[in-house]
């Protein structure tokens, strides 16, 4: 009976992918029948009861086969939201430049230094610092969709969240150097790993992007092709810097970011995703739940939340005094500072960077970073949305 399959039925990538996206339209309907709850709350409360914690039906194998979806998923928020960057306005906004400054330093400091109080190493505590200088793309974008929101508020949220992303990429990067040290690497590893993820990547993106920019340009009587168009240069981006061994979370990123820059008619920024794009958020926050371990966060609780509440404070009151700074009225000031907050996407994939360059250090950054991240992923949702409906911003863009 060779013919029949093996008993248990192991899950592949397609039956995974389906039970991501049936958990999190159940959990997105739980969250419509609630009106105060996100519905990214409800994503992640599917997850987690169908995963390894919960009834086990997304086991630890069958999420690290959904592995490429999350992947590709991610690549494309992060394209999404580099297409939020307008370089030449945040030049011109000494706000956006003194806010980023201010929330990154202090994030920064505060981070690094609450861990060396908790007895973690420098260059772990340090590593942490630099993930949490990150925020969560996916979270913004998403709840604003949800909530219809537009306006000043929302826009300067989008470009601080590009921004504190590059920023976390560039210090983590700039701290591969001493890891490498530490690990007794050769004098090569040390000094040229490190400049080639991170200007392999940017010139990854740069390539794709001026080629899609053509590409578009080439093809502009057909509109209707455009998004296949956009959707393909990030995949494309995305595989080749996984088979360069290149970032796969900065170069989507900084595609996002080229695409919008070196445009002069915006042909290709402003492409609407449309409901579609709905699949690649429901695919991310269920496999976030399921990939959340209460008892890591029970074991790193003292520092964990020590780590929340230092982050949390320091992002959201960097925001704010630059914002008074420049007499931006205080609703303003509070909403923007709090979009901030939240952390989820490009922090899991520095954690996994973390494990693949220095394993050595997985166990203790996994644990804080992972921990932070259910609490921030849990809250991150509800102070989104409180933020943009204090902001008054919420359903402006219907109107």
């Amino acid at each position: 009976m060779d013919f029949l399959p093996t008993w248990p039925i192991e899950l592949n990538t397609m039956t995974s992918f389906s039970i991501l996206l049936v958990a999190g339209a159940i959990g997105g309907y739980l969250a419509h029948t609630i009106r105060w709850l996100p519905s990214i709350t409800g994503f992640m409360l599917l997850g987690y009861i169908a995963g390894p914690s919960g009834v086990n039906l997304l086991s630890v194998d069958a999420l690290s086969s959904s592995r490429v979806i999350i992947d590709i998923a991610l690549g494309l928020i992060l394209y999404r939201l580099g297409l939020s960057l307008d370089i030449k306005t945040v030049l011109r906004s000494q706000y956006l430049l003194f806010a980023t400054i201010l929330e990154t330093v202090a994030t920064l400091l505060a981070v690094y230094f609450v861990l060396r109080y908790f007895n973690i190493s420098n260059l772990t505590a340090a590593l942490i610092a630099a993930i949490c200088t990150s925020s969560s793309p996916a979270v913004l974008i998403h709840v604003g969709h949800e909530l219809g929101a537009k306006g000043p508020v929302t826009d300067s949220a989008g470009s601080l969240v590009a921004l504190n992303n590059v920023i976390s990429f560039l210090v983590f990067s700039a701290l591969l150097p001493v890891g490498h040290i530490e690990a007794g690497a050769s004098w090569q590893v040390i000094v040229f790993q490190p400049l080639y993820r991170l200007l392999g990547s940017f010139l990854l993106a740069i390539i794709i992007g001026y080629g899609l920019h053509y590409l578009i340009l080439a093809t502009r009587e057909t509109k209707q092709y455009r998004l296949a168009l956009v959707i393909g240069a990030t995949m494309l981006a995305l595989g080749l810097a996984n088979a360069l061994v290149l970032s796969i979370l900065f170069a989507p990123l900084a595609l996002g970011i080229i695409v919008r820059n070196i445009e002069h008619e915006n042909l290709v920024s402003n492409i609407e995703f449309g409901e579609t794009f709905e699949l690649f958020f429901i695919v991310l926050f269920v496999f976030a739940g399921a990939n959340l371990h209460v008892h890591e966060l029970i074991q790193y609780a003292p520092a964990a939340i020590a780590l929340v509440f230092a982050r949390g404070l320091s992002k959201w009151l960097g925001v704010f005094v630059a914002a008074k700074s420049y007499r931006i009225p205080t609703r303003a000031a509070v909403s923007t500072g709090l979009l901030l907050v939240p952390m989820a996407g490009l922090a899991i994939g520095l954690v996994q960077t973390t494990g693949q360059l220095f394993p050595q250090e997985i166990a203790t950054v996994s644990a804080l970073v992972l921990g932070a991240v259910a609490i921030f992923e849990t809250i991150g949702p509800l102070v989104a949305a409180w933020a943009f409906k204090h902001s008054g911003e919420a359903g402006k863009k219907e109107a």
